[in-house]
């Protein structure tokens, strides 16, 4: 049985119909709902925030990883919390005391998770490795949805697993941008646990099959 887990982002659905996205994601087999929250200010796009995850919470039984794409995110980590996430991700980038702020996500009972944009060397990392429970790759630039994967990146996955293994650690590795059946089996060669697919998750006619076939190449 395959370990990867596939993880839809719902920034690529219908935003008039996330009930129905989440119905399809729980239909195709896929395990975790990655949600893309957005303020304009640490990213231009803007898009949503705890209240629907609170929403969506009563709607599903998928693992929630929501990755804040916002500026100073030690402000709206207990919301998201108490609105229902069961991982919560934020940018190296995004606040000046990152081990500080992992821990108070772990206290608030949530898996804590850290995340760098493509510019960021990968080695900025390896000091807050021990605090989280997921490492989320960007393999593209954040912001948008339905971006080509940048293959540079993916080299920062393989140097993060082998970092990993040398430290003696268990956290998830987590892919995101460009993750469609062609670029899957790199990002999984390098060392992915997770692979986030936002626009070939809801563009796909078959998303059952597309699951099945991504958690094969993992197994």
């Amino acid at each position: 049985m395959s370990n990867l887990i596939v993880s839809p982002s719902i920034l690529s659905a219908d935003f008039a119909d996330f009930g129905g996205a989440i119905a399809e994601i729980d239909a195709s087999g896929a395990a975790w709902l990655h949600l893309d929250v957005m303020d304009g200010s640490f990213v231009q796009n803007l898009t949503f925030g705890p209240a629907l995850l609170r929403s969506l919470r009563s709607r599903t039984k998928l693992f929630f990883d929501a990755h804040l794409m916002i500026v100073r995110p030690e402000r709206h980590i207990q919301e998201f919390a108490e609105a229902g996430a069961n991982a919560i991700t934020v940018h190296y980038e995004a606040n000046n005391n990152p081990i500080g702020l992992l821990k108070e996500i772990k206290k608030l009972g949530v898996s804590p998770g850290i995340t760098i944009v493509p510019e960021t060397p990968i080695g900025v990392l390896e000091e807050i490795l021990p605090y989280i429970d997921l490492a989320l790759i960007m393999t593209v630039p954040p912001g948008y949805g339905g971006q080509q994967l940048i293959p540079e990146c993916l080299k920062k996955v393989k140097k993060l697993a082998e970092m990993r293994q040398k430290a003696g650690l268990n956290f998830k590795i987590s892919v995101d941008g460009g993750i469609n059946e062609e670029t899957a089996p790199s990002a999984i060669e390098a060392g992915a646990d997770v692979l986030v697919i936002g626009s070939s998750f809801f563009k796909s006619t078959n998303k059952k099959k597309l699951v099945e076939f991504l958690q094969k190449i993992g197994e």
